[in-house]
């Protein structure tokens, strides 16, 4: 069956980092010219397919085929000589680690950061602490208003992803109120994302241990213990 290429996106300059409605639906590449609408390019289609599988996988714990993916989407972007699109998947990737409280700094990107437009430096600085309030129109508007807001905006982001990345950006601030926690539980598990629902569900048990509640912290490990697979009647 022929695959019908994606509608192109027409405007005369490079696109501002976008990673809302999802990080896979990143804008790789501007594309010019209204008046011929030409088909998107092989690469860019392949790349976009593969960062979105790669984004899905690992955010659903699945790191081989994460790795996988996220290996063809460099490969395809290489093609075409530019650093600046392969800063832009790295802070991708980046991205959804922060989704999933993996805190770790974002050294592909760091590696890119001279090639990288504004708008992908100022992202990388709001993950990793750096961010200076000056910079926030460089911002994705979700991340916008977690940038300004804090905990109290999470939940008037829509996106799911955008929103656990927001939440780990506050929480990795220092501001772990218990409602934001519980919001990202709950987003995780609403989308069946399995890393990032580990990874929330064991702070907010830790925090339930730190506050004495022995029967709260009991429940959310017999949550994790169900995503681990263990005690499930015939597992």
């Amino acid at each position: 069956m022929t695959q019908t290429p994606r509608p192109p996106f027409c405007r005369t300059k490079a696109a501002p980092l976008r990673i809302a409605p999802t990080l896979a639906l990143l804008v790789l590449v501007p594309l010019a010219g209204c008046g011929t609408r030409p088909a998107a390019p092989d690469w860019e289609m392949n790349a976009h397919a593969s960062a979105t599988k790669a984004t899905e996988a690992y955010l659903s714990g699945d790191t081989r085929i994460a790795e996988l993916e996220w290996t063809r989407a460099r490969a395809e972007i290489a093609r075409t000589g530019r650093p600046d699109l392969l800063a832009r998947l790295e802070l991708m990737r980046c991205a959804a680690q922060h989704a999933a409280l993996d805190w770790q700094p974002c050294s592909a990107f760091e590696a890119l950061r001279a090639d990288a437009e504004p708008g992908e430096r100022a992202y990388a600085d709001y993950l990793t602490g750096r961010f200076t309030p000056g910079d926030s129109a460089l911002l994705p508007p979700a991340q916008r208003k977690a940038a300004v807001g804090g905990a109290s905006a999470l939940a008037g982001i829509e996106d799911p992803l955008s929103r656990l990345v927001a939440a780990s950006v506050v929480v990795a601030g220092g501001s772990a109120r218990a409602d934001a926690i519980a919001l990202a539980v709950k987003t995780a598990s609403d989308r069946g994302w399995r890393r990032p629902l580990l990874a929330w569900l064991g702070l907010q048990r830790n925090q339930a241990q730190a506050a004495g509640n022995a029967q709260e912290a009991a429940a959310l490990q017999r949550r994790i213990d169900l995503i681990e697979l263990k005690g499930a009647p015939g597992l």
